[in-house]
């Protein structure tokens, strides 16, 4: 998987496991999406650290290097949206 695609991955679900405490199935993705970025991209922290009206702002760092990388806010929280539209899930 590439490292953008793991990146969005685990913003989606980070973003439905904060709004979904008690949904473990969130949290055991969310862990799994972790384990790859440390796994197999190398990544020493990654985190949200701003949102705005159209965008979400990840940082990560790698190799003592950090990085900056932005994702349109809809579409990230797109997977939130789908799952609490759906009757099965709520």
């Amino acid at each position: 998987m590439k490292l953008e695609d793991a990146l969005f991955n685990w913003l989606q679900i980070q973003i439905v496991s904060a709004a979904r405490p008690e949904d473990g199935a969130a949290a055991d993705t969310l862990a799994f999406f972790a384990q790859i970025l440390v796994e197999d991209h190398q990544l020493d922290r990654f985190e949200i650290t701003k949102t705005d009206d159209t965008m979400i702002y990840l940082k990560y760092e790698k190799d003592g290097r950090s990085k900056l990388q932005l994702f349109p806010r809809e579409a990230a929280e797109q997977l939130l949206a789908d799952i609490e539209s759906n009757p099965k899930y709520n």
